[in-house]
């Protein structure tokens, strides 16, 4: 009798806590405008916590909630983890290494190309270490030549391009660069001989179950999120068929992915940081976290005498994803948002702080 008493308690305290916590993540997504969040905490094989909350549009909040599980949203540059992830699965394949240089897959190019780039390897491309420009605005995009064939001839012109331009100089540990990511995929398709979207598939999709989607969750699906941004100060809707291209930078930032499968994807990650093998082996995870320091293989890489922390963020300015691994704990802590705005950031990080004192 006592027993069942016993696990009585212990069932009501834990819901009361699961809707104690969703009562705080409602407060946030109120307190900061956010449209919709979704988020979760995991262990290497359990989901201690996974929860979507919220609206697909901001002109909804004051309707009933219609977010579900089955809710996409944009990466971002969390995009970059997965195109290492990939390039770690080449690596053990016996396709390419690390310390390949671009210009021995591609010696035709090296003449046209600048010559302080000669020397860069795929590893430098995905630390950001090849110091070529970041393209991370608007603005740069805006001043390319018109590329034309298919995204991938495409991507392939814009890296050759960016090559023949001037190297970013200065003493950084690192200059984050989107087109150092374009570079490194064009390196993983010649070895491959395949696109980076059918890597994707094959290692995502067919190999591990991990659902995905290119580009912007609502376009080409209905009754996905909607991004937003600010225009004249207020917080809009950002409409699928509004002209927003991120095609030439897919690999370091355009896909979408719901809760439940971007959860499996940094459960793998716990999985090869706790030393155990999967599609890939705990010696490769290790590199792809910690080879280099400040930042990694499309993670930041953050270490002292108490903590040790892979994490990124990524938005292309209309959603906003985090994703933060405790590499002694091996928990992770992940918070997505259909919203780019400051304010939405500072609701993401303020859902981390909860997340982390309840789940330690």
């Amino acid at each position: 009798m006592w027993r069942i008493i016993f696990i009585a308690l212990i069932l009501f305290f834990e819901n009361f806590s699961a809707q104690n916590l969703e009562e705080q993540a409602d407060s946030i997504v109120t307190k900061y405008n956010i449209p919709e969040m979704a988020f979760a905490v995991v262990t290497k094989d359990t989901i201690l916590v996974q929860k979507v909350r919220g609206h697909h549009r901001i002109t909804e909040k004051k309707g009933k909630s219609n977010a579900s599980f089955e809710d996409l949203f944009h990466l971002g540059s969390n995009t970059k983890a997965i195109t290492g992830f990939i390039s770690a699965y080449l690596v053990e394949q016996g396709k390419i290494k690390w310390k390949t240089k671009f210009f021995d897959l591609f010696p035709k190019l090296k003449k046209s190309s600048n010559i302080k780039y000669h020397s860069i390897t795929l590893e430098d491309l995905l630390c950001h270490r090849a110091n070529v420009q970041p393209f991370t605005s608007g603005e740069e995009y805006s001043k390319l030549p018109k590329f034309k064939g298919t995204k991938q001839q495409k991507r392939t012109k814009f890296g050759e391009y960016v090559l023949t331009l001037s190297p970013i100089e200065n003493k950084n540990t690192y200059n984050y660069s989107n087109a150092g990511y374009s570079i490194a995929a064009m390196m993983l398709e010649k070895v491959s001989g395949k696109s980076w979207e059918q890597l994707v598939e094959e290692v995502l999709k067919t190999k591990l179950g991990i659902n995905f989607r290119l580009g912007w969750p609502s376009r080409n699906a209905q009754n996905q999120p909607l991004g937003h941004w600010l225009e004249d100060g207020k917080q809009v809707e950002v409409l699928p068929n509004v002209d927003y291209d991120l095609s030439l930078a897919e690999p370091a930032g355009d896909l979408s992915m719901n809760i439940y499968n971007y959860s499996k994807f940094i459960q793998l990650n716990i999985q090869g940081l706790s030393g155990e093998r999967n599609i890939l082996t705990p010696e490769t995870y290790q590199y792809l976290h910690t080879s280099k320091k400040d930042y990694s293989i499309g993670w930041g890489n953050y270490q002292d005498k108490i903590q040790e922390i892979s994490d990124h963020s990524g938005s292309d300015g209309t959603f906003f994803s985090y994703a933060q691994i405790d590499r002694k704990k091996h928990l992770g802590y992940i918070i997505l948002v259909n919203s780019g705005t400051v304010e939405a950031q500072k609701g993401v990080f303020e859902m981390l702080d909860l997340l982390k004192r309840k789940y330690k």
